[in-house]
C-alpha cells in the first residue's frame, strides 16, 4: 500500500497524499499509447524512504503491440514524472503485464 510522502522543508513540510502518488504513476504510465492500468486503486504501489522510490504496477496493452516496448515505455515515463513531481530518485518501476486487450 503507498504510503503518503512527506517532504520536509526549512518552512515547514509538504504531504503528497497516496492518491496523488498513485494518480501521478497512472497518468505517466497511461501516456504511453496502447497502455492502460489495471484495477488503478489496487494495481499501483509506491513504496519510498530518505528521497529514494520504487514503483510497481500492473498494465493492460493493447492487441497487436510489443509489451516489452511497451512496459519499457512506462518505466521511463513514470520515473521521470516522480522525480520531476516529486524530486525522488527512482530505484525502480517494476511492471507486471496483467492483460492483453
Amino acid at each position: 500500500m503507498t504510503e503518503p510522502l512527506v517532504l520536509e522543508g526549512t518552512d515547514g513540510s509538504i504531504t503528497v497524499t497516496a492518491a496523488a502518488l498513485n494518480r501521478l504513476v497512472v497518468r505517466a504510465a497511461e501516456g504511453v499509447d496502447g497502455v492502460s492500468v489495471r484495477r488503478p486503486r489496487r494495481a499501483v504501489e509506491v513504496s519510498h524512504g530518505a528521497g529514494r522510490a520504487t514503483v510497481s504496477l500492473g498494465l493492460a496493452v493493447r492487441y497487436g503491440e510489443a509489451a516489452p516496448e511497451l512496459a519499457r515505455g512506462v518505466q521511463e515515463r513514470v520515473t521521470l514524472a516522480l522525480s520531476a513531481s516529486c524530486g525522488l530518485d527512482i530505484d525502480g518501476v517494476d511492471v507486471a503485464v496483467e492483460a492483453i486487450v
